[in-house]
């Protein structure tokens, strides 16, 4: 058994190797070419165990990545650092000015788009011979809906839209997490028999703790940094508060069952808004936000692998292949919906670019969580098609609507 200083040596290896040839010879978008790379050796890793099963090196590889706890790499981890990353750049002025389309999207959207995916999912998989009763297919569609900060974000370095539109999509991106999380957690305690209470005031409780008091958290923990770096003037010190506050926020967050994630984006925002004003210096500011950038760019960069490499331990039956096949334009279709509905309610009293609705439509990437919300499904009978189909659309997303959004975005806007 490799330790965990092994395992971390293995995979930054394995990154930098990777990231270095897709550099070079491959020319794909940084994060992308990263998913691609590990997903093809992943499967001639497993062409090669089929044809020469004598062959030690994929059990070898098999092996290391079941020490690796996905869920708890992603949710407990990465997550953390890569949202605080992502926060610090956004323009607090135009997310002010966005906030209806935002949050209408993150909250009314994700809903839609949970009862879309689930209802259809559910009559799909009867038509297909593999039944997910509805309960289970609703779970589905909650841990599929909320788009993926991480591949979201990364897909938005790589191409330009106009400002408000870039707004829309990683507010949304950043804020729908947290409703994502409650209704996940109030339809898996539902489908799994152990959510009797779970009625209208329930969730509306689960709401109001989760994502509100992780805002509230992530408010007051964000304030306190600023004020801290407002009274020193030295970037390695201020660095380090910054590190103090996103652990130290999250961990919090956990302990007093509040949203991690929406804690650590609203402590993002505010330092980033308020400090470049009056509590760093430029050399300060060039230091601390060269810091989260690299942090950002190294840590989405073993996210991305590891996505690629998780096919090794996951080795779906064939038999589930149509269900997964079919999820793809069910959940395209579940966004869609969960987008043009609020965009159309708010026509009027929001201004909206043309082709909003597709370009939200088409970069409603999924990535890392969706995965390992996934992942921690009981062991129940339903969990292995659905985790397939789980897969299928994260890798469809990041790799075929994340490389042809630029194309989409110029045809469009």
């Amino acid at each position: 058994m490799l330790s965990a200083f092994d395992l971390i040596a293995v995979l930054l290896v394995l990154t930098a190797v990777f990231g270095w040839l897709n550099h070079v010879a491959i020319r794909l978008p940084h994060s992308i070419g990263l998913l691609i790379m590990a997903l093809g050796a992943s499967l001639i890793l497993i062409g090669i165990e089929a044809a020469l099963p004598n062959v030690a090196l994929y059990e070898s590889l098999t092996a290391m990545l079941r020490q690796i706890d996905f869920r708890e790499t992603v949710l407990n981890g990465m997550l953390a650092f890569l949202l605080f990353a992502g926060a610090l750049h956004v323009d607090l002025g135009i997310l002010r000015k966005r906030a209806w389309s935002v949050g209408l999207i993150a909250t009314l959207g994700v809903v839609i788009s949970t009862a879309v995916v689930g209802i259809g999912l559910w009559w799909l998989s009867g038509t297909l011979g593999t039944t997910v009763p509805l309960p289970w297919a609703l779970v589905f569609g909650a841990l599929i809906s909320p788009t993926d900060p991480v591949a979201v974000l990364s897909t938005l370095k790589t191409i330009e839209v106009p400002k408000a539109l870039e707004v829309d999509m990683a507010g949304e991106s950043l804020f729908n997490d947290g409703v994502g999380v409650v209704v996940f957690t109030v339809l898996l305690a539902l489908a799994s028999g152990s959510g009797g209470e779970a009625g209208v005031a329930h969730v509306a409780e689960l709401f109001f703790i989760e994502a509100l008091g992780g805002a509230a958290l992530g408010w007051g923990t964000g304030y306190l940094a600023y004020r801290a770096m407002r009274r020193i003037d030295d970037y390695p010190m201020e660095t380090l508060i910054s590190l103090a506050l996103v652990t130290g926020t999250y961990a919090l967050a956990a302990r007093l069952h509040m949203s991690g994630p929406i804690a650590v984006v609203v402590a993002g925002i505010l330092v980033g808004n308020r400090g470049p004003v009056d509590a760093m210096s430029d050399l300060t500011q060039r230091y601390v936000f060269g810091f989260w950038t690299l942090v950002d760019e190294i840590l989405n960069s073993v996210l991305f692998l590891l996505i690629g490499l998780e096919v090794l331990v996951l080795r779906f039956d064939p038999s589930f292949a149509a269900l997964a096949a079919v999820s793809i334009p069910l959940v395209l279709l579940g966004r869609f919906l969960a987008v043009a509905g609020p965009v159309l309610l708010l026509r009027g009293r929001q201004e909206f670019v043309r082709g909003t609705i597709p370009v939200l439509t088409w970069g409603g990437l999924r990535g890392g969580i969706s995965i390992a919300l996934a992942l921690s499904l009981p062991e129940v009978t339903e969990k292995p098609p659905l985790l397939a189909a789980t897969y299928a659309v994260v890798v469809f997303t990041i790799v075929v609507q994340g490389l042809s959004l630029r194309a989409v975005v110029g045809r469009m806007l």
